[in-house]
């Protein structure tokens, strides 16, 4: 047997572009960014385009419970390659990131917290900060090639398809009320509880907290079909097709 095995995982990470190189600031800006967002060890990609000291920058990160994983191709390039920090090509930008029709936002609360309750009603502003909103996107229209529609914080719901070439991502679940063409990506950043509900399942890629399939891999007998995917206790994707 081989001593190294190469296995079908997608890393979800999340990209941060620095304008500024004071880290006072920056601490400021992302402690508020992130006090609504469940981002324990969220891994980063690091970028900037200006001038500043890498070192510091993550170490920054990583106290703020974020994990830099590497940085673009760019300014901090030279620093990166001195201390053997990863350096990344720049992302290919050709997909157009577009906003949904409508958004319903949802203050969730989660369930650790439940028996403060009291203490919540009482204004207790240490435990009214766990509150985090659920965020529903719904979109009315047909998703075109070389679109993308990504919801960080919750789910996407789409009325209609989406052709190949476009681009679904979403924290939570993803329901398609149409044939999906494109790539599919359900959990971003590793909700394995995540779903994916398709009317006519024909993707290029399909994915839920990482463990993605490619359109060859994808069952025959789902293809054209309406399917509930998941991911189950072996962390593999189920294919079921839905009988109505």
């Amino acid at each position: 047997m081989a001593d190294i095995r190469i296995t079908g995982r997608m890393v979800n990470f999340t990209r941060l572009t620095f304008d500024t190189n004071d880290h006072h600031a920056i601490r400021q800006q992302l402690t508020q960014m992130l006090q609504d967002t469940a981002s324990h060890g969220t891994l980063v990609v690091i970028d900037s385009t200006v001038e500043q000291e890498l070192i510091a920058l993550i170490q920054l990160l990583i106290s703020l419970d974020l994990q830099p994983m590497g940085v673009i191709d760019g300014l901090l390039s030279d620093q990166a390659i001195a201390i053997q920090f990863p350096v990344l090509p720049a992302a290919n930008q050709s997909l157009q990131r577009i906003k949904a029709t409508t958004e319903q936002v949802v203050a969730v609360k989660p369930e650790s917290l439940k028996s403060k309750l009291p203490t919540l009603e009482e204004n207790d502003s240490s435990s009214s900060e766990q509150i985090v909103n659920h965020v529903t996107s719904y979109h009315n229209e047909i998703l075109r090639t070389g679109q993308c529609l990504v919801q960080d914080h919750g789910d996407i719901i789409l009325n209609a398809g989406f052709n190949s070439g476009a681009e679904v991502i979403a924290s939570g679940n993803i329901h398609i009320y149409g044939s999906a063409r494109g790539r599919v990506i359900a959990g971003a950043g590793g909700n394995g509880a995540a779903r994916i509900f398709c009317h006519s399942l024909e993707a290029e890629l399909v994915s839920i907290a990482g463990t993605y399939c490619v359109a060859d891999d994808i069952p025959q007998h789902v293809l054209k079909k309406s399917v509930h995917i998941y991911l189950n206790d072996q962390q593999e994707l189920v294919f079921e097709v839905l009988e109505f």
